[in-house]
């Protein structure tokens, strides 16, 4: 589950759309580009996601752990840290798929809609927000700020009850 102010938030039940071997395609199309850890490789798909996909490294480090089985990549302890890099085996892989390999991170980017992202940056942006009042806020100004929350809540839920050709 990502942080609630983190780069992962989206609204609830609205997730981008990864398939199986998507991670697995991410981290050889990025193995391709240079060697990196399992964090950079994290680290990097958020970000050509723009945010919508941080691959846990519950999935991350399974996959390497499978490439590296099957040869295609390999690992070196550098600076306390498991960098992987492509074998010769694992270049000649990528080589060959390199239509199946490209970029899978903008497929799961495209699978959410642009309101849905614009949504999520209006969220983001409120978060931090919030968080500003709670920490430097007074009492007074943390309890007007919980009605604010509560009246935008019920104006979302007033949002969802309307007839969906109404707001048009």
């Amino acid at each position: 589950m990502p942080d609630l102010f983190g780069p992962g938030v989206l609204p609830p039940g609205v997730a981008p759309k990864v398939r199986k071997g998507d991670v697995r395609a991410a981290a050889l199309a990025l193995l391709a580009e240079g060697p990196r850890n399992g964090y950079q490789i994290i680290q990097e798909i958020a970000e050509r996601s723009h945010g919508l996909w941080r691959p846990s490294p519950g999935s991350v480090y399974p996959a390497l752990q499978q490439l590296e089985d099957e040869g295609l990549v390999r690992a070196k302890e550098e600076a306390g840290r498991r960098t992987y890099q492509l074998t010769d085996e694992g270049r000649a892989h990528v080589a060959a798929h390199e239509e199946a390999l490209a970029e899978p991170w903008a497929a799961v980017a495209e699978s959410v809609s642009e309101e849905v992202v614009d949504l999520r940056a209006l969220f983001v942006r409120l978060a931090m927000a919030l968080r500003q009042v709670a920490q430097a806020g007074t009492p007074d100004q943390h309890q007007r700020a919980g009605r604010i929350l509560a009246d935008a809540r019920r104006s979302l839920y007033r949002l969802l009850a309307e007839d969906p050709g109404e707001g048009e």
